[in-house]
């Protein structure tokens, strides 16, 4: 009997044949929609609302599913305190251990959706992300220190049980870098995906051109861009030069309405109606004319969205 293919030898055999792949949409912002409070990614308090969200996205079709990890790192409990001892002084006891806690429990409310479904041809994508507020690449750490952090979520992600880590919003190449290293440490498939700025550049304002380079020297399969504006995404994606990886988008739509991007933050985008899912997939197609295979949705959009896109991907 021949062996059942592995979740991520179905997506790369669809790759390959020239098909398109499809990521699920926005989950932070979708959960918060869904009026999940965002502390601890809903992790704690809020299972039941992830594992649906991800049954949902696997019923409207993508073939790849993130986990509910974006910028879930132990920076969003420490930049609230003054150092670590202030930390230890007056803060929550289990803080040192939110992290270990919530990242392997993230990749099992999508290892328990998938097998709910009865999907296992679909990969879970272990999704990193910036350490710092993804619209704030000035606030980038140093790669020290980043070398270290994102070597914990890469492990925890990889030991979970994920098909392939996503580095997602990266928006700056230093720290890119250093993820990707630490992504491929692990064995695992690495697809990087950066935040764009209006004028088609890495939102740190460097070259997308000469980000997408270092991600392919580097051993990634994939480079996307995403978080941005359906129009912003268009552009890029026609300018990108595919070389030996494949291009990727993901736009969000509506407007950012902050306080925050961590704790209580609510990361709503507002005034969404504008990009219903059949607009949203006809601007998708038009990514997929420019050479885009992994076609999905980034904040604001949702389930509908994404079957929209499993349609125009046939």
């Amino acid at each position: 009997m021949r062996a059942r293919k592995k979740p991520y030898e179905v997506i790369r055999d669809r790759l390959e044949r020239g098909r398109t792949v499809v990521l699920d949409g926005g989950v932070g912002s979708e959960l918060v929609r869904r009026g999940v409070r965002w502390r601890d990614h809903g992790l704690r308090t809020d299972t039941a609302a992830v594992h649906e969200l991800h049954r949902e996205y696997l019923e409207a079709g993508a073939h790849v599913i993130r986990t509910n990890t974006f910028q879930l790192n132990r920076r969003i409990y420490q930049n609230v305190f003054r150092d670590a001892a202030h930390l230890h002084h007056i803060g929550a006891p289990d803080l040192d251990q939110r992290i270990p806690k919530l990242i392997p429990r993230a990749v099992d409310l999508a290892r328990a959706a998938r097998q709910q479904a009865g999907r296992d041809d679909v990969a879970i994508a272990g999704v990193m992300s910036p350490l710092e507020h993804c619209f704030r690449p000035d606030l980038a750490v140093s790669d020290d220190q980043a070398r270290a952090e994102h070597a914990e979520i890469a492990h925890l992600l990889a030991q979970a049980g994920v098909d392939l880590l996503l580095l997602e919003s990266m928006n700056t190449l230093a720290e890119a870098r250093v993820a990707v290293a630490a992504a491929r440490a692990t064995g695992l498939p690495v697809w990087v995906s950066y935040v764009l700025d209006a004028a088609g550049n890495v939102l740190s304002g460097e070259s997308l051109s000469d980000a997408s380079r270092m991600a392919r020297d580097e051993g990634a399969e994939a480079v996307l861009v995403n978080c941005a504006p359906p129009e912003d995404i268009e552009r890029a994606v026609a300018a990108m030069d595919d070389g030996d990886v494949k291009i990727g988008a993901c736009a969000h739509i509506g407007r950012f309405d902050p306080p925050s991007w961590k704790f209580e933050f609510f990361p709503q985008f507002r005034d969404t109606d504008a990009w219903p899912p059949p607009r949203y997939s006809a601007a998708a197609a038009r990514w997929q004319d420019s050479g885009a295979r992994i076609l999905g949705g980034c904040c604001g959009t949702g389930p509908a969205h994404v079957r929209a896109l499993a349609e125009l991907a046939g």
